[in-house]
């Protein structure tokens, strides 16, 4: 073994990322950073129609995986009975914590949402149903230590990150308002699930943050479109003064008059409680002093606000490649198009359920196997099914020609995964022994026409008596 000395093992750099003290300094939007950053990602999530079905489609689609603990395997892809048993405790862990596995799953996937999800692992003894204290109540008894609970701490709640000199993540400080002081999470209790590790940052970066600034300007466009129906609908509310009110040398009652003036008309909306209540007044000419009045509507706006909205609800659907959900919404697109977007979106999709698994893989599962005294040399390893989008048209019309031609043959196992991908019950046993294997194209094809069959030749003695008599 070649030799190295203690400068070979030394971190001299650091990641670089912005901070002072535990508080992350290295967003360049100052709307985006803590507390503020997490109160505007959960704007955008809970408010905006495009945003929440695109986070909802992501979560049903990850929810809905299946889900399983894979024992471990050796280089010759072997297991034994041991690792097979670990693999099933880890399994049952899964399912026998207080909130459902689907829960936890749906709690950790606001990392998506805010960029890091920061999850308290809290452990508990098995020791059966019947237990009023739920750290020890469980479906199991057999004494063994399992989850209770895979916990979010709310991204609202984060205070402060317990960082090394070289940012290496420690834990954090948690200030929850409705509870009481700020509490320390050690990492070594917790699981920290990011969208992305870039600089090490704890926080991660939100899936929402390249569709911010399309967000805020439709937001701002929204609200100015409303106000401007708004007023078209009422008309521009002008009021008329004396000018005595709009001069410097205002009296105090002339300023107070003029501010009642100004709030009221700001306020004027058409509603339920429309109707102003306004002085009627004249001065020593017989003019009136006071007068309040509506201006029509100049016409049509230069800009088409729809068009506008359109284009920025695209650009936020991009972000995550998921604008194959505006596709019907508008007039452009096709259905090629948009199976090809979809299964882009499946791959994310797959890439985000891969984060998850090599989280609790790497933190969860040997934590949980070293306190329950297990080998973690022989750890298995949590994983998932299959995410893809199958377009079963196009798949059946693939099968018929592959088989005309030969080239396919439709087995048993080619049979199971045929049903397993369209949703298709099982075949009987009893059933598919009875069914004989057709090979190639057998089935597909008539049969091939037979030669019609050659007399046969009449033999000699035949010949002889068929001769007719010679005269005598």
């Amino acid at each position: 073994m070649a030799k190295t000395d203690g400068y070979d093992f030394q971190e001299i750099g650091s990641s670089g990322l912005k901070r002072v003290a535990g508080f992350i300094d290295d967003e360049i939007v100052n709307s985006l950073r803590g507390l503020q950053g997490a109160k505007t990602y959960r704007e955008m999530a809970d408010n905006d129609p495009v945003i929440g079905a695109m986070l909802y489609a992501i979560e049903r689609l990850i929810i809905q995986i299946d889900w399983r603990v894979e024992p471990f395997r050796d280089e010759n892809d072997e297991t034994t009975k041991k690792d097979e048993e670990i693999a099933q405790f880890v399994e049952s862990c899964l399912y026998d914590m207080s909130d459902s596995w689907e829960s936890t799953l749906s709690n950790l996937l606001t990392f998506l949402t805010y960029g890091y999800a920061y999850c308290e692992i809290v452990y508990k003894r098995r020791l059966g149903r019947d237990q009023d204290d739920p750290t020890k109540r469980s479906q199991f008894d057999d004494g063994r230590i399992g989850w209770r609970k895979i916990a979010l701490r709310a991204q609202e709640t984060t205070w402060e990150w317990m960082l090394d000199e070289k940012g290496g993540i420690q834990g954090l400080k948690q200030l929850d308002p409705s509870v009481g002081p700020l509490v320390e999470i050690p990492i070594e209790k917790a699981l920290l699930f990011r969208a992305s590790t870039a600089r090490n940052n704890p926080e991660g970066r939100s899936i929402l943050r390249n569709a911010y600034r399309a967000w805020r300007f439709k937001k701002t466009i929204e609200e100015i479109e409303a106000i401007g129906m708004e007023r078209d609908l009422a008309g521009m509310p002008v009021a008329y003064v004396p000018p005595s009110m709009l001069s410097s040398a205002a009296t105090n009652a002339e300023v107070s008059a003029r501010s009642a003036i100004e709030n009221l008309v700001r306020g004027i909306k058409r509603n339920e409680n429309e109707g102003i209540l306004f002085p009627l007044a004249y001065d020593s000419e017989g003019r009136q002093t006071y007068k309040l009045e509506l201006l029509n509507a100049g016409g049509n706006r230069q800009f088409d606000t729809d068009k506008i909205i359109t284009r920025y609800d695209q650009r936020i659907a991009m972000t995550v490649l998921a604008d194959f959900i505006l596709l019907g919404h508008a007039n452009v697109g096709s259905f090629a198009l948009g199976a090809s977007k979809i299964d882009l979106f499946t791959t994310a999709i797959g890439q985000i359920a891969q984060s998850i698994a090599e989280t609790f893989n790497q933190h969860a599962l040997p934590r949980l196997l070293k306190l329950n005294g297990m080998d973690t040399s022989r750890a298995p390893e949590l994983t998932f099914g299959e995410i893809t989008h199958v377009d079963l048209a196009l798949l059946a019309d693939f099968i018929q020609k592959a088989s005309a031609s030969g080239a396919l043959i439709i087995d048993q196992g080619m049979d199971e995964y045929l049903r397993l991908i369209s949703g298709l019950p099982e075949r009987d046993q009893e059933s598919a022994e009875g069914v004989p294997q057709m090979p190639n194209n057998a089935a597909s094809q008539p049969p091939a026409p037979q030669p019609a069959a050659k007399p046969e030749p009449k033999p000699e003695a035949d010949a002889q008596t068929e001769t007719p008599p010679q005269p005598q």
